[in-house]
C-alpha cells in the first residue's frame, strides 16, 4: 500500500530518527474519526469479543463496530505526561491510540479507493472513495464479495491469483479491469491486492485492496498503440498489426470438425499485391504525389474488401499496408479458392481505373499473389512465404495479373533452392562426375574428340543433368569452382587416353565454359596451369561458349579469348544460329569452331514420315559455307539418324555429335571406341 502509507511523519512519542510503526490491520480498524468521547482516547477501553470474527453485519453503520476483534493495549506506564510529550508508547511496541486514530482517519479520507478484505473474500471495511467508485455507501459494501464488486472472477487466471493472495501464498497481485461507473460511463481500474500484517499471530489474515482509475492512461496507451499499429500515409493497419491479426487467426481458428461440411472447416486466404511501376511515379512526380496515390489505392482496396464481405458471409477482412507499395488483404474463414480469385479480379479491375490526384491523372496496375488454404497446419511464416513466391510469379509472368499459388510449381522452386544451397559443398564432397559424348568426323565416321558433360550424383534427387544446376551455379557464382574442377578432370582424362593409346591419333577434349568464368576468374591462368599439370597439349583443348555470351564480348572477355587462342586453345561457339547471330563478330573474335544448334538439324529428318524443312537445309548450307570461307570448322549437334548424317555430310559439315553415334558415356567406354571402326550407324 505504497500510496497510502508512504509520506506519513513519525508518530508522537517516537524518536525522530526511528522508523514509523508498521501499518497493521489493527491500525486500519482503529482509524475511525467518527468515534468521540473517552473511548477514542482511552487505550484501556476494549471492544466486546465476537464469537465469529469473519461474519460481518452489513447493517452496522459504525465503522468501529465492524471488527470487534481488535483490542487496544493496556496502559502500563502511569507516569503523567508533560506538556507536548504525547502519550507514551505501549510496552509491547505497538501503536498508540493517537496513531490508530490518525491511521483510520487517513484510510477514510484517502482519495485512493481502498478496502480491507478477509480471508474469505468479504469486504471488512471500505473507505468513502471506494464507495463513490462503486456507487454505494462505504458501510453498505461491508460483507460483500470483493470479487463480485470488482469483477475478479471473470477469468480463471485472475481468480486463481487473487485467491492465492487471500490464502497467504502470494505476496502481491495486480490486474486491470473495466468497471461500470455509477454515472454510466466505463472506466479502466488497476486493482492491487496485498496482505495486511496483523497485530498478532492469532489475528485472522486480511488483505488490503486498492483501486486506481487508469482510464486516462489506458486511453493514451490505446492512442499510442493505434499510431504504432497503423500506417500514417494510408491510415491502414501496418505490418505489425497485420502479422498480429494473422497469428491470432491461425492460433484460434473457427471450429474444425470433420463431421461438418467442408465449408465450415477453418480456412484462410490472402491476397498479397504490389503496385507495378510505382517507383517511377515516386521518382518523377515526387513523394507527395506518391503518398496521395497510396492513400487512394488504400481506399479502393478497402472498398473491394467490404464489397467482398457483403457478398460472402464468414470471417472478417483486413486490408493492410505492409510497406512501400505492398498491400495485403487477409480473409479469415474464407469460402475457398474461388472467393479469393473473385476478390483478386475485383482488385485488379478497381486499380485499373485512372486516379485523379490534384489535377493529375495517373494509372497504375498491380501484381497479386493469391494463397488460400486450410488454417490447420499453416503458420504465418509459411503463408507469407507462399504469398511472396506467388507474387513473384505474377510479376515474372508479365505483371498486371493475379496468380494462384501452385504447390507443384513451388516444389520445383524449393528443389531449385535446395540445389543452390548444397551446390558449393557438393563440389568439395566430390558429388560430380563427368561423362563424355563422342565428336565424330562426318566424312569417315572416325572418333575425333569428345565433349565433357558434367553430372551431379545428388544424394536426394539422384543423377542430375547439367540443365538442372548449371544455371543455378552461374547465378550464385559457384560455376567458377565447378568449372575449374570440370576443366582439370577433363584434361587429365584426355591425357590418360593419349598415354593409354600412343599409336592412335589423340582425341581433343571439348569443355563448356560459362561467361561468368571469364569475368569472375582468371580463366587464362587456370587453363595454363591445368595444361601444365596434366601435360595435355593446348591444341587438344577446345573451350565452348554460348553464342549469346561470345557475341557480347568486349574488354576483358575478349582479351581472355584472344590470349587462349594465342596459346593454341580452340574456341568454339555453341548453339550457333539461335542467339544474336551477329556475323560481324565472327571477323574479330578468335573463334575456331561453330557448333550448329540442333534445332536446324532436326529439320533434316526423313525417317519419321515428316517432310524435311527446305529452309533449315538452306540456312545450314549457307552457314557451313560461310564458316569454311572464314577458316572455321563446323560441328552439327543432335544428329540422330543416318539420313541427317548423310545430308550434313553432303553439305560439308566437318564433325557431328548426337545419339546416332553415342550418348554421353563413362570414360571407360570412350577408351573402347578409340581406334575402332567408324561410329556411324
Amino acid at each position: 500500500m505504497s500510496g497510502t502509507s508512504e509520506g506519513l511523519g513519525a508518530p508522537a512519542g517516537t524518536a525522530s530518527g526511528a522508523p514509523p510503526a508498521p501499518v497493521t490491520e489493527r491500525h486500519m480498524t482503529a482509524m475511525d474519526p467518527t468515534v468521540t468521547g473517552p473511548q477514542a482516547v482511552d487505550p484501556t477501553v476494549t471492544d466486546p469479543p465476537v464469537t465469529d470474527p469473519q461474519v460481518v453485519d452489513p447493517t452496522v453503520t459504525d465503522p468501529q463496530a465492524v471488527d470487534a476483534t481488535v483490542t487496544d493495549p493496556p496502559v502500563t506506564d502511569p507516569v503523567p505526561r508533560g506538556p507536548g510529550a504525547g502519550p507514551p508508547p505501549p510496552a509491547d511496541g505497538g501503536p498508540t491510540s493517537c496513531e490508530l486514530r490518525d491511521y483510520r482517519a487517513a484510510f477514510n479520507a484517502a482519495t485512493l479507493p481502498m478496502g480491507v478484505v478477509d480471508g474469505r473474500g468479504h469486504v471488512v471495511r471500505a473507505n468513502e472513495a471506494l464507495g463513490g467508485l462503486l456507487g454505494a455507501a462505504a458501510a453498505v459494501l461491508a460483507g460483500r464479495q470483493a470479487s463480485e464488486l470488482l469483477d475478479l472472477a471473470s477469468d480463471d487466471r485472475t481468480w486463481h491469483a487473487y485467491r492465492e493472495v487471500l490464502l497467504g501464498r502470494r505476496s502481491r497481485f495486480r490486474c486491470t479491469r473495466r468497471l461500470k461507473h455509477p454515472d454510466g460511463r466505463s472506466l479502466w481500474a488497476e486493482i492491487t491486492v496485498v496482505p495486511v500484517t496483523g497485530a498478532s499471530a492469532a489475528e485472522p489474515a486480511r488483505v488490503l485492496l486498492t483501486v486506481a482509475d487508469v482510464s486516462d492512461r489506458r486511453e493514451l496507451q490505446e492512442r499510442l498503440r493505434h499510431l504504432q499499429m497503423h500506417d500514417p500515409v494510408t491510415r491502414l493497419p501496418n505490418r505489425t498489426l497485420f502479422f498480429e491479426r494473422l497469428a491470432s487467426a491461425l492460433e484460434t481458428p473457427p471450429y474444425q470438425d470433420d463431421s461438418l461440411p467442408p465449408r465450415q472447416h477453418a480456412r484462410i486466404g490472402l491476397c498479397y499485391l504490389d503496385l507495378d511501376g510505382f517507383k517511377a511515379i515516386n521518382d518523377t512526380l515526387g513523394h507527395r504525389t506518391g503518398d496521395r496515390l497510396l492513400a487512394a489505392v488504400a481506399a479502393r482496396l478497402t472498398d473491394c474488401a467490404e464489397n467482398d464481405a457483403s457478398r460472402h458471409s464468414g470471417g472478417s477482412r483486413l486490408v493492410a499496408r505492409l510497406g512501400g507499395d505492398e498491400f495485403a488483404i487477409l480473409v479469415e474463414d474464407s469460402a475457398g479458392t474461388e472467393e479469393l480469385a473473385e476478390l483478386a479480379r475485383s482488385v485488379l479491375a478497381a486499380l485499373q481505373q485512372p486516379f485523379d490526384l490534384a489535377g493529375q491523372r495517373l494509372s497504375v496496375s498491380a501484381s497479386i499473389g493469391v494463397v488460400e488454404r486450410a488454417a490447420a497446419g499453416t503458420s504465418p511464416t509459411g503463408l507469407m512465404q507462399a504469398a511472396d513466391t506467388t507474387l513473384y510469379w505474377a510479376k515474372a509472368d508479365g505483371k498486371a495479373r493475379w496468380t494462384l499459388f501452385d504447390p507443384e510449381r513451388n516444389a520445383h522452386r524449393m528443389t531449385r533452392q535446395s540445389l543452390s544451397s548444397t551446390l558449393r559443398p557438393a563440389v568439395e564432397r566430390g558429388e560430380f562426375t563427368l561423362e563424355y559424348q563422342p565428336l565424330v568426323g562426318m566424312a569417315d565416321g572416325v572418333l575425333r574428340g569428345v565433349e565433357a558433360l558434367v553430372r551431379w550424383n545428388h544424394p536426394q534427387f539422384g543423377v542430375l543433368p547439367p540443365n538442372r544446376f548449371v544455371q543455378i551455379a552461374e547465378e550464385d557464382g559457384s560455376i567458377v569452382q565447378l568449372g575449374r574442377w570440370v576443366l582439370r578432370t577433363a584434361c587429365r582424362q584426355a591425357r590418360r587416353w593419349q598415354l593409354d593409346h600412343p599409336d592412335e591419333p589423340p582425341l581433343f577434349i571439348s569443355v563448356n565454359v560459362a561467361v561468368r568464368q571469364v569475368w569472375d576468374s582468371d580463366l587464362v591462368a587456370d587453363v595454363d596451369r591445368i595444361l601444365a599439370e596434366t601435360g595435355l597439349a593446348p591444341g587438344l583443348l577446345q573451350l565452348e561458349l554460348t553464342e549469346s555470351a561470345v557475341m557480347g564480348s568486349g574488354g576483358r572477355p575478349l582479351r581472355a579469348l584472344q590470349a587462349l587462342s594465342d596459346m593454341g586453345v580452340r574456341i568454339a561457339i555453341d548453339d550457333f544460329g539461335t542467339g544474336y547471330s551477329n556475323l560481324a563478330y565472327l571477323s574479330r573474335l578468335p573463334v575456331s569452331v561453330l557448333k550448329l544448334d540442333g534445332a536446324f538439324v532436326k529439320g533434316f529428318r526423313y525417317e519419321d514420315g515428316t517432310h524435311p524443312s527446305p529452309a533449315d537445309e538452306t540456312i545450314v548450307e549457307a552457314m557451313v559455307q560461310l564458316a569454311h570461307r572464314l577458316g572455321l570448322t563446323v560441328t552439327a549437334e543432335c544428329v540422330e539418324t543416318a539420313g541427317q548424317a548423310e545430308r550434313l555430310r553432303r553439305i560439308g559439315c566437318d564433325t557431328g555429335q548426337g545419339w546416332l553415334y553415342s550418348r554421353a558415356v563413362a570414360p571407360e567406354q570412350i577408351a573402347g571406341l578409340i581406334g575402332s571402326r567408324p561410329l556411324e550407324g
